[in-house]
């Protein structure tokens, strides 16, 4: 091989390594973003809220409103509810997430 190829080597691979590290970097910085980006859902009737960061973690769950009249069934069900939304709020934030961090970055084409 003459030194021209080996030039031209060197430039794709200095620019194969560079596009190696952005995509790290983003990587890196869509890991972070989901553990910390933080969505509120709450059950239908308002009784059971959920914080979810959109990895997925429940982070908290609040009960609203007086319990004396609800039974343990009726409370289930909001629970259920309120954990079923926030699943959904999660997949939905990080796709946003993902959108947001990788959609611009084209050089995988």
């Amino acid at each position: 091989m003459g030194s021209m190829g080996r030039e031209i080597d060197e430039a794709w691979i200095e620019e194969a390594v560079e596009r190696y590290r952005r995509i790290e970097a983003l990587h890196a910085e869509f890991d972070k973003a989901v553990k910390t980006v933080e969505v509120t859902v709450r059950s239908a009737d308002g009784l059971v809220e959920v914080l979810v960061t959109a990895d997925g973690t429940i982070r908290d769950v609040r009960i609203d409103g007086p319990l004396h009249d609800r039974t343990s069934e009726t409370l289930s069900r909001s629970v259920r509810e309120a954990v079923t939304a926030a699943a959904e709020a999660a997949a939905w934030a990080r796709s946003k997430l993902h959108a947001e961090t990788f959609g611009d970055y084209r050089a995988l084409d």
